[in-house]
């Protein structure tokens, strides 16, 4: 399955959300698996000197991945595949 880095912004002083925030992405990657699209949250890199979280997911499509960023309220400023 493809994988996607999607791409936000997170100020430092709110570097202490990131937990609630990849809980979120999960939950929202575990609600579609159920609904019958298959995305799953790999895992989140927080880049404080540039203020930017990367959120690595498995989804069929940037669409699905960018729906579960939605669902997980991520304003995210792009999303790119990603090759591992």
């Amino acid at each position: 399955m493809p994988s996607y880095l999607v791409e936000s912004s997170l100020a430092r002083t709110r570097a202490a959300e990131l937990a609630a925030t990849v809980s979120r992405a999960r939950r929202a990657a575990e609600a579609m698996t159920g609904e019958g699209i298959s995305v799953r949250h790999v895992r989140s890199a927080f880049l404080a000197e540039d203020e930017v979280c990367l959120h690595l997911f498995e989804a069929p499509s940037a669409d699905a991945a960018g729906e579960a960023s939605r669902r997980a309220a991520i304003a995210y400023d792009r999303i790119t595949e990603a090759v591992e």
